[in-house]
């Protein structure tokens, strides 16, 4: 058994002051022992009109995140930085960046990286009204799931959750966790942020780790309640309260295979 930790952030537009917090609660992780600490998206700067400015300083940014990995010997889903270039290092046309999460290792090292695949190009019924992600961000298209000595991580980003066919898909390829590193609305966290965690645990029979920002982001309001849930949908653990939080819970894969194996979905599904 090991315990896992996820965060929740009010990152604003100074890096500094959000790396900052960033590793005070990495070496609150440590310190309790977790193995692995899950960021949001947009962790390291959520402002707008900041994302090209921040993917010029992609690579440097990588670097000092696998740096706190290293100096605190913890796994770390690094949230998502825009990076102006694709996995094969061709950089990414029409003047777009892609939304990145890396996994890095307690080596200091990126074991894997996933490029967002679902967009967020949406009508939100908020202040703002339309969100167009794709006017700024290029698509991935390959899903990432990633080993580690306490269970595969089926990594996901924010809207990918409200997509059981990609979570499925991750745990067909192995996964016994999936990270979501998140930046819900306001609006739209309130109805199906906690709904979608627990749905995407239940049809996959993942443990399920919700990394949220909450608060305001300039004009930009998120839901926050960054959530735990254990492979049958319940939630182990919720952030009650408003700010940067850290929240603890354990994972044990041999329960999890025991679960698994007395309810066989995978072997039973039909039409996937």
């Amino acid at each position: 058994m090991v315990l896992l930790a996820v965060t929740q952030l009010n990152s604003q537009d100074n890096i500094d002051a959000n790396f900052s917090t960033v590793e005070q609660l990495i070496m609150d992780a440590k310190a309790q022992h977790a193995e692995l600490i899950v960021l949001p998206e947009n962790f390291a700067c959520f402002a707008a009109g900041q994302q090209f400015a921040t993917a010029e300083r992609f690579d440097e940014l990588k670097v000092r995140i696998e740096q706190l990995a290293f100096q605190h010997q913890i796994w770390i889903i690094a949230g998502t930085l825009p990076c102006p270039y694709r996995p094969d290092g061709v950089i990414v046309p029409d003047g777009r960046v892609r939304t990145t999460s890396l996994c890095i290792s307690p080596e200091g090292k990126t074991v894997a990286r996933y490029d967002k695949i679902h967009l967020f190009d949406v009508q939100v019924g908020d202040h703002i009204g339309a969100y167009q992600e794709s006017k700024v961000f290029e698509a991935g298209d390959q899903p990432a799931v990633v080993n580690t000595p306490f269970g595969n991580i089926g990594m996901m980003v924010c809207y990918d959750v409200r997509f059981p066919e990609f979570a499925i898909k991750l745990r067909e390829l192995g996964a016994n966790i999936l990270s979501v590193p998140a930046a819900f609305t306001y609006t739209t966290g309130e109805m199906h942020w906690q709904l979608l965690l627990q749905a995407r645990a239940m049809d996959t029979q993942c443990m399920t780790l919700g990394s949220a920002q909450q608060g305001w982001h300039g004009k930009r309001q998120t839901w926050g309640h960054s959530l735990i849930c254990q492979s049958q949908g319940k939630v182990l653990t919720q952030t009650d309260h408003a700010g940067a939080q850290l929240l603890f819970a354990p994972f044990d894969l041999d329960a999890q295979n025991q679960i698994r194996a007395s309810m066989p979905l995978q072997s039973h599904r039909k039409f996937i």
